[in-house]
């Protein structure tokens, strides 16, 4: 089938030849596609969407053809949570435990562990009622039933929860690995060390317990002292060693113990040069190497991964490195690797690969998913070949024969080898009677929940397949023949019912309607048509409405589309005829047009006709010449200022705020009534005004008004800039800390006051005048004054302007004064001769109000929160990065804000003899700067007043940031460390790199919070950045800290 757009053009083809009163039926049926062939099965790969008689593509490809019972369910086959023959059970990884995982594998996988740990006592267990779920309780308890599960569980994985929080672990953090495997056996050693079986009390040291000593030679006397130690492990360095044998060796290499490091020798009663080095007496049966990636970095005071490549054998003798007791086992064999996929110490995945001991085969415990290893070997290479984002990347060495190398082993677990016996008892540990219990307890319920989900993934086969038909019939009966009656239905809703016809809502075909509440023919597109018989059965299934039948076609609607495309194609033409119209000399009767209208009239009417051709089912009102303003006395006054870009309708243009004809005649034009009559046909509701309309008289009086009231206003600001000259020019201004000679009395004013005064002064027809002083603003709830002569001195200043006396008589007498506020000085001569000043100020000062500002700005000042303060990056020699220029990253607002400062600076033409006051010498003779260089202390601003200089021109109080500067949002409450990770992520310099300062105090204590720094808002504080280290693992690292590291505190394994 054609394209829709084709489809569409095929549908309105005849309003080229049948003009809007000569529609008839046909053509109805034409615009609406009623005699569009249907589409035939296999004909179309998808849909014809603006043909409503094709019914393929709909989703019906699902119901004609063989059925796929897992379409009818979304449950997955309970089966797949089945453990399979032969394999092991996975353990769920509950967020971030998966370090728990795998230790857990490992000692599941000891065999005398195991079978230890179920000889155990377990009260609880044996006299537990099957009828409720078993909760073990200790540690021991949790550990005896999980080893069961894993042993003879019927599921896949089990859920290791109830032992991850008994021991009060942190399922969302990744805790260090090594240092879980040695609190876990040593709170297993203390539970096992309390049963009352002795072959259990020591089982842990029998498995994985060995002892070496701490042997000190003194080098002078030749004394050698030995201090016996007992290991679980041995730890061993990687740094600068290849294979297994080196971090052997050095673990046990001699030490010398000189300078500082001497050593106090018994026999020699003094400190000597000696040697020290450790002794290995014995191994235990279970050998656990921990190969030490995790490394604590000095540059970065955090952890780091070492991702050195280490070479070890699969079978070990540990012969060469034991002294003494000839007759003991040496040689061991590999039996489990702990890997740690990774470059990070804080992040990453742990995985393990055990041996079975009953079969030699390797598996591959990633928590949920197990795996075998092809044939009886252990294979790391996928490990290995994981990609790292470390930079110096070191090729794989390549292993002997015997040998695996690995980058990511962090363990390495050693079995004593045994002799091959046929006894397969050493092998199999059989689960106790009370634990299988359990098991087949929790087995039950498995097999319990399988069969319901089995049984409802039937349900819903069964019900999809009884539908199936019931759909099938129906859509059979879709195709409205020819002939018959038939009705519009969503195709939407056709296609929702055909994919889930179980679940499908009413109809609703409200969306479809014109503004005359019949089918628009636009929406035609988007429905089908059915027969009567299909849409009777799915009504009455379903619901819905308003039905749409053949009556619902809306021969409104076509007409006016009938007129708006023989517009368009009409309007080329009618654009050039009226170009050349509109350019002869009027003669006769003419008409006002707007200059603006008229220059885009010809993309007006294109666009008019495009919300007609685009109208939907509600009209939205904007019809030409029906716009909420038309004709009306609310027009819009921006609309008489001939925006092209604002304009919506013809010749609004021309229409004044009253509904009435601009009186601006240079933005209107009179043309011909044949250049009107044919603007008409597209504009049929445009405003009319005829060549002897009269301009809006209103608006004639309120110019004359807005004339006279400027004159009024310039002659007002004249009158009182004469009056007040050295006001306005900042000229002879009191000085507080200078008390002029001449008088013993000064007046305050607001200095808000002052500004607005000014801004009226320069520019009288744009300002109001000011009439208030407005003084109340400076005085407490009390009646009393905010600020002390001090105060006045130190900063507040900024808040108040000085006045002479002379100057207070002129404003009292020009201005409603609410409030005199004046500031006295009296001087008085003591006995002695001396002189001393007291100042006081009318009304006196209010101390509890004084005292309470004072306390609420320090408190804000301590307590902020989202405030913003500034980093500025410096270089090495400490000068800020381009000082001078500030970042073009102002907002728009700021943009207002600055060409609005930069307009009050503006002086109204100067009169003769007057001077720029922007260059007015001052008392001393020096030019007087713009803005005020001194630093902005911050201070509270008096409520209704702007922080402004005292006397000065109002300056902007928004921070402007130089280049190299970045704002940030903080808290007080916030530590330094904190911010430090901010700084990181907007410089890209590590908190370890970091040299930050504040008034040229640096910032040192990263736990110390922001507010006791003395960081408040709008606050620089200065970033001085270190060479940063060549480690990238470091500063993956460093991303992933956020909180000081508490390793295992609080939790179970620490004894809480």
């Amino acid at each position: 089938m054609a394209p829709r757009l084709q489809l569409e053009k095929a549908a309105w083809r005849w309003v080229e030849s049948v003009k809007p009163e000569d529609i008839r039926q046909e053509h109805i049926e034409l615009a609406y596609r009623v005699s569009l062939l249907a589409c035939k099965r296999g004909t179309c790969r998808r849909n014809c969407k603006g043909n409503p008689n094709c019914l393929v593509g709909i989703g019906e490809q699902a119901w004609l053809g063989d059925i796929d019972e897992n379409a009818f369910h979304n449950i997955d086959d309970p089966n797949s949570e089945r453990r399979d023959k032969n394999t092991f059970v996975g353990l769920t990884n509950l967020g971030a435990t998966c370090y728990v995982n795998t230790f857990l594998q490992v000692w599941f996988h000891n065999l005398e562990l195991r079978r230890s740990l179920y000889q155990c006592h377990n009260a609880r267990a044996q006299e537990h009622n099957i009828e409720s779920d078993y909760e073990p309780e200790s540690i021991c308890e949790h550990l005896q039933y999980l080893f069961a599960l894993l042993q003879n569980s019927n599921r896949k994985y089990i859920d290791p929860s109830g032992l991850v929080k008994a021991l009060g672990l942190d399922t969302g953090q990744q805790q260090d690995a090594q240092e879980f495997s040695k609190l876990f056996l040593s709170v297993l050693e203390d539970t096992l060390s309390k049963q009352k079986n002795p072959n259990l009390q020591n089982v842990i040291q029998r498995q994985f317990s060995g002892q070496f000593s701490y042997v000190t030679v003194c080098n002078e006397c030749g004394r050698s002292s030995a201090l016996p130690s007992r290991f679980y492990e041995l730890e061993l360095n990687i740094q600068g060693h290849k294979n297994l044998t080196e971090c052997v060796t050095e673990f046990l290499k001699e030490e010398k113990l000189d300078g500082d490091n001497r050593y106090f020798c018994e026999s020699c009663q003094s400190k000597q040069n000696a040697t020290r080095r450790i002794r290995l007496h014995s191994i235990p049966p279970t050998l656990n190497l921990q190969l030490m990636r995790f490394v604590f970095d000095r540059l970065t005071g955090h952890k780091k991964k070492l991702n050195t490549f280490i070479s070890f054998p699969e079978q070990l003798d540990m012969g060469p490195f034991l002294e003494g007791k000839e007759d003991q086992k040496c040689v061991y064999e590999l039996s489990a690797v702990l890997i740690h996929r990774g470059i990070s110490a804080y992040s990453g995945h742990y995985i393990a690969h055990v041996k079975d001991a009953s079969t030699g085969d390797w598996y591959k415990f990633n928590d949920e998913e197990i795996e075998k290893m092809e044939g009886k070997k252990l294979q790391l290479g996928i490990e290995e070949d994981i990609a790292e984002t470390v930079k110096s990347q070191t090729r794989k060495p390549k292993c002997s024969k015997g040998y695996h190398c690995s980058r990511n082993a962090y363990m390495l677990v050693y079995k004593v080898q045994e002799e091959e016996k046929s006894d397969s008892s050493c092998t199999n540990v059989e689960v106790p009677a009370f634990l299988q219990r359990l098991v087949d307890q929790d087995n039950h319920k498995f097999e319990e929940w399988c069969t319901e989900m089995a049984e409802m993934r039937k349900q819903s086969v069964d019900k999809g397949k009884a539908k199936h038909e019931e759909v099938k019939e129906l859509y059979e009966l879709l195709p409205a023949k020819d002939g018959e009656l038939y009705e519009f239905i969503p195709m939407d809703w056709l296609k929702k019912w055909l994919e889930d016809s179980t679940a499908t809502r009413d109809i609703d075909n409200a969306s479809f309607l014109c503004s005359h509440g019949k089918l628009h023919p636009d929406k035609v597109g988007d429905t089908k048509r059915v027969s009567l018989q299909a849409a009777q059965v799915l009504y009455e299934r379903y619901s819905g409405g308003p039905r749409l039948d053949a009556s619902s076609m809306c021969r409104e609607c076509v007409s006016q589309r009938c007129r708006v495309l023989r517009l368009k194609n009409q309007l080329n033409e009618d654009y050039k005829e009226i170009t050349n119209l509109v350019k002869r000399t009027l003669s006769g009767e003419g008409y006002w047009t707007g200059k603006a209208s008229l220059r885009s009239w010809r993309q007006l009417a294109l666009e008019q006709l495009d919300e007609d051709e685009q109208e939907t089912k509600h009209s939205n009102g904007q019809t030409n010449g029906q716009g909420p303003h038309s004709n009306s006395k609310e027009f819009g006054s921006e609309l008489s200022e001939g925006n092209e870009d604002d304009m919506k309708t013809f010749n609004e243009d021309i229409v004044c705020t009253h509904g009435g004809l601009s009186i601006l005649e240079t933005e209107r034009k009179l043309v011909s009534s044949e250049v009107w009559a044919k603007l008409r046909e597209y504009f049929p509701k445009a405003p009319e005004f005829t060549q002897n309309q009269e301009p809006c008289q209103l608006c004639l009086t309120l110019e004359q008004e807005e004339k006279d009231n400027e004159a009024v206003s310039k002659m007002m600001a004249t009158d009182q800039k004469n009056q007040l000259l050295n006001l306005f020019n900042e000229k002879n201004r009191p000085i507080l800390n200078k008390w002029p000679e001449d008088t013993d009395v000064l007046y305050i004013v607001p200095l808000f006051f002052v500004e607005e005064w000014r801004k009226f002064i320069r520019r009288p027809t744009k300002s109001s005048p000011v009439s208030n002083v407005g003084n109340t603003l400076l005085l407490c709830p009390h009646g009393g004054f905010m600020f002390t002569y001090d105060s006045l001195i130190t900063g507040d200043a900024q808040h108040v302007a000085l006045l002479w006396p002379s100057e207070w008589e002129v404003i009292s007498r020009l201005f409603i004064v609410d409030q005199p506020i004046s500031i006295h000085c009296f001087k008085q001569t003591t006995p002695s001769g001396a002189t001393t000043t007291q100042y006081t100020t009318q009304p006196d000062l209010c101390w509890e109000c004084r005292e309470s500002f004072l306390f609420q700005q320090q408190r804000d000042l301590r307590e902020y929160t989202q405030a913003t303060i500034y980093i500025r990056k410096v270089m090495e020699d400490q000068r800020i990065i381009k000082e001078g220029a500030p970042e073009l990253t102002a907002s728009s607002s700021e943009a207002e804000e600055e060409k609005e400062e930069k307009e009050e600076r503006e002086e109204p033409p100067k009169v003769d003899g007057e001077r720029d006051s922007d260059f007015s010498q001052s008392q001393d003779g020096a030019k007087r700067l713009k803005l005020d260089d001194g630093s902005s202390a911050s201070a509270a601003t008096v409520p209704g007043t702007k922080m402004t200089r005292l006397g000065g021109i109002r300056r902007s109080t928004r921070h402007r940031k130089l280049r190299g500067e970045k704002a940030l949002i903080v808290s007080a409450n916030q530590t330094l460390k904190e911010l430090k990770i901010q700084i990181m992520h907007a410089f890209s310099v590590a908190p370890f790199d970091q040299n930050l300062s504040i008034n040229g105090e640096s910032l040192t204590d990263d736990s110390a919070t922001l507010g006791s720094l003395g960081v408040i808002p709008e606050s620089i504080i200065c970033l001085k950045a270190d060479e940063p280290i060549a480690d990238y693992a470091a500063m993956d690292d460093v991303y992933q800290v956020r909180m000081p590291e508490e390793g295992f505190k609080g939790t179970g394994l620490l004894g809480h």
